[in-house]
């Protein structure tokens, strides 16, 4: 059976398409390079953007990994039309293709922002999704296309909801973010709301194992499982893991928006309840110190 990984020049379609490949599996990759431009050799590229219908049949009974998306919560409140269009809009159209060839599974990428400011921390699947982004709600809105084809048509699928995922080719985030700013002035650091905001964070391998587990391990019609680590870290926490391994000491100048948020549809507090995906069988190897942590490394030995 082959794959097929939308999106997978991106920061975490490219792990798992390496991944893949390493395993001899038959890989077949469609980006726009729109938000990424890594491409695995060994893998077959295919140049397409997901907004407009794929002209080209898919392999019967192939295999969908969904991760054509756009990322940025902060830009989905900016450029709704734009978020609308890369994250639903390619959706609808990748469900298509699935229809059209009989695929065998769709893995979707979905976030633990669809849950918003819920009280139950840590959060798990049964809390109702209360949204506060454009990003959220789309990707919440393409949970429920998913959940109809899978229903309509037959199709096994599941979707992750991700904590914040770091590590090597990431390209937006807080470890990003502060890791440019202290490369362009090692004196003064800027923080995005008041650095108390606390979230989950987990590391990309742990993530790629979530991913190939689900397609041999989740049962065949829609579910919906969280992915993150077993505790949260603050801002304020990872600008001192990037400063010490920075060797920098910068003042910190805080940019609160509203209550503490670092701008609008920011959730301040996050952490998943992962245990119906750890008794499927994964487990994180890194907690969120740990995460952010080797993704700083990766980062600063990729400048």
């Amino acid at each position: 059976m082959p794959y097929i990984v939308t999106g997978g020049a991106g920061f975490i379609g490219s792990h798992l398409v390496d991944r893949l490949v390493g395993t001899r599996r038959d890989t077949i990759v469609i980006d726009d390079l729109s938000s990424g431009n890594y491409i695995n050799k060994r893998s077959k590229f295919i140049k397409h953007d997901l907004r407009r219908p794929l002209k080209i049949s898919l392999p019967k009974g192939s295999g969908i990994f969904h991760l054509a998306a756009n990322p940025s919560v902060k830009d989905s409140m900016l450029d709704i039309f734009n978020h609308f269009d890369r994250d639903v809009k390619t959706t609808l159209n990748t469900l298509e293709a699935a229809r059209k060839s009989d695929s065998e599974f769709l893995i979707f990428l979905s976030t633990s922002a669809v849950y918003g400011d819920t009280r139950k921390i840590p959060t798990d699947e049964s809390v109702a999704p209360n949204p506060i982004s454009n990003y959220a709600e789309f990707k919440l809105l393409s949970e429920k296309m998913i959940e109809f084809y899978s229903k309509t048509y037959g199709l096994k699928a599941v979707s992750l909801r991700l904590a914040n995922v770091v590590g090597k080719r990431s390209d937006h985030g807080v470890t990003v973010d502060l890791i440019d700013k202290l490369r362009d002035d090692p004196k003064v650091l800027e923080l995005l709301g008041d650095g108390k905001q606390e979230k989950s964070y987990i590391y990309i391998d742990d993530v790629i194992d979530a991913m190939l587990l689900t397609v041999k391990k989740a049962p065949k019609y829609f579910s919906v499982y969280n992915v993150g680590s077993s505790d949260r870290i603050s801002v304020n926490r990872i600008a001192e893991i990037i400063e010490r391994k920075m060797r920098v000491s910068p003042k910190h100048v805080y940019r609160p928006f509203g209550d503490g948020r670092g701008w609008k549809g920011d959730t301040k507090m996050m952490q998943l309840d992962s245990s119906k995906i750890i008794r499927l069988g994964w487990k994180p190897r890194f907690n969120s110190s740990q995460a952010v942590s080797k993704a700083v490394e990766d980062l600063l030995e990729g400048a």
